[in-house]
């Protein structure tokens, strides 16, 4: 197919942010699932987090700066476990809410009606509520990956190259090793 590089994280991924939130939180690393449950006892409103350059234009995404707004409200407030809910709550809904945000701007400047997501978040409940009532306001369709598919971006590029391979775009087992490489890339 071909696919066109709209906006990136250019910092820590959503997913990224979630696994180390979730350390600072006390809870095991790879603990975004673990910080969504936890965060379904925390209180809206009782803090509130940025959300991270929705205040200007463009579809790039930043979260290392959530991240450290997290670090900091854990420092500064009792370390009990409603407390670390409540934070948890406020993260949770700040990643969620910029992401809404970014996935909306993107449908109006590319002027299409429908979203995939996929990826690690994208099993996240709460961002899918918010996305598929997004889209039902604005007469669109979403589809989401299947939960099963939804927890290693690593399985995820290995199947690609799976799927490149049967397709015989490049059989090639001679690449150079890419830490960031957009799909935009590869057609």
């Amino acid at each position: 197919g071909k696919y066109q590089l709209l906006g990136e994280s250019v910092d820590d991924a959503a997913g990224e942010a979630f696994d180390k939130t979730a350390k600072l939180l006390g809870l095991d690393y790879a603990g975004g699932l673990m910080l969504s449950q936890l965060a379904q006892k925390g209180r809206a409103n009782h803090f509130i987090f940025p959300r991270p350059m929705t205040d200007r234009p463009g579809l790039d995404f930043s979260f290392s700066g959530l991240k450290t707004f997290a670090a900091n409200t854990i420092k500064n407030n009792d370390d009990d476990n409603q407390t670390r809910a409540d934070i948890a709550y406020a993260f949770e809904d700040a990643v969620v809410d910029t992401l809404a945000i970014k996935c909306k701007r993107a449908l109006i400047q590319t002027g299409f009606s429908r979203l995939v997501i996929a990826g690690g978040v994208s099993a996240n409940q709460p961002l899918r509520l918010k996305l598929t009532e997004m889209m039902q306001k604005q007469g669109g369709e979403i589809f989401y990956a299947r939960p099963e598919f939804c927890t290693d971006n690593g399985a995820m590029i290995a199947y690609t190259g799976l799927i490149r391979l049967k397709t015989n775009k490049n059989n090639d087992l001679c690449v150079t090793v890419r830490p960031r490489w957009p799909l935009s890339a590869l057609t």
